[in-house]
């Protein structure tokens, strides 16, 4: 009780003062009572020397008693008791994170299981659920590109929407410099001391009006690191197609232009990697996430939560004990 009484704190501690009537209600409950008897006058007292108090003369004085803590808790109820906020300073590692995803149609290859676009959103997932303080965003490409998910700390959104990517959903093709650009665009902004991106693509690029170079250039203007991530295994995968007869696999050969993925990180200070396997993806982002860590002092506050329920409650309780003692116990006749 003493510790749940130490946290608290009033909204309206303005209304506590409505407390100095308290003794005021004791001065005049004095004053009234010494006038409400007799005065009779005897030589001595020991004819009452062996006379005990009953308890209803013991107990004389309860209602009023009672009576003032009901109007003390409502005052209390009054002024609004609250828990106190809970601020703390902490160190926390927070930076701005863009996922540019590479969803062109060759992502459905199926040397990584069960192909490289659901293996990579597998891990892409686990990536933010280990970065609960940043503040990520979504940026999808293959033809052309756009934003699935602005930088946000809603985490849960944005994995809802990252769930739903899916091949198909836009032109088909690989605009790496567009994919870069938008991410770019939706980061470049940002107040955060640290801002990364993190591209991920299994090809060469084909389309877009963006030269990837150009955009890399203007991410290295914005103070943006760029992580490029190859998706694929060494020489062919099994790619599906969709046939009368069904769903038929052929071997296509796995080309990434590592040249410019390795430029384009080189230019803006990041790493390039290759992920021959989802095993391989995970390690990568496990190395990203050590590498992008950036300490932040802040200040950690926990919301209030109102408590006058148990004072309210408290001083009802007593309202009923005061009123049935005074119509049972201490009844008068008319």
């Amino acid at each position: 009780m003493s510790d749940f009484l130490r946290h608290i704190e009033f909204a309206n501690p303005v209304y506590l003062y409505l407390l100095l009537i308290i003794p005021l209600l004791i001065v005049w409950y004095i004053f009234k009572n010494n006038k409400s008897f007799a005065e009779i006058q005897f030589s001595s007292f020991s004819p009452f020397k062996n006379v005990k108090k009953t308890l209803k003369q013991r107990m004389y004085h309860l209602l009023f008693v009672l009576r003032l803590l009901v109007i003390s808790l409502l005052i209390i109820v009054l002024a609004r008791p609250q828990s106190s906020l809970s601020k703390r300073n902490v160190s926390i590692e927070g930076i701005d994170i863009v996922l540019a995803y590479d969803i062109s149609s060759s992502m459905l290859a199926e040397d990584f299981k069960p192909n490289r676009l659901e293996a990579g959103r597998d891990v892409g997932l686990q990536f933010i659920n280990g970065r609960p303080n940043d503040r990520i965003g979504l940026v999808i490409f293959s033809g052309e590109a756009f934003t699935q998910c602005p930088l946000t700390s809603d985490h849960g959104v944005l994995k809802n929407l990252f769930l739903s990517v899916k091949t198909g959903i836009i032109e088909d093709g690989t605009a790496l410099g567009d994919g870069l650009a938008t991410a770019v665009s939706r980061i470049k902004d940002s107040k955060a001391i640290s801002k990364v991106i993190i591209l991920m693509t299994d090809g060469v690029s084909n389309m877009g009006s963006v030269d990837p170079l150009s955009a890399a250039d203007i991410a290295k203007l914005f103070g943006i690191r760029v992580y490029t991530i190859g998706i694929g295994t060494t020489g062919v995968a099994p790619y599906p197609f969709k046939t009368p007869f069904g769903i038929q696999y052929q071997n296509m050969e796995v080309k990434i232009d590592e040249a410019l993925l390795k430029q384009i990180s080189k230019t803006t200070n990041g790493n390039y990697y290759r992920a021959t396997s989802k095993t391989k993806l995970e390690n990568i982002f496990n190395e990203i996430d050590k590498l992008e860590k950036s300490k932040i002092d802040v200040t950690e506050f926990h919301k209030k939560s109102e408590e006058f329920l148990y004072f309210i409650l408290l001083a009802a309780f007593l309202l009923i004990v005061e009123i049935i003692v005074r119509y049972t116990f201490y009844r008068t006749i008319p």
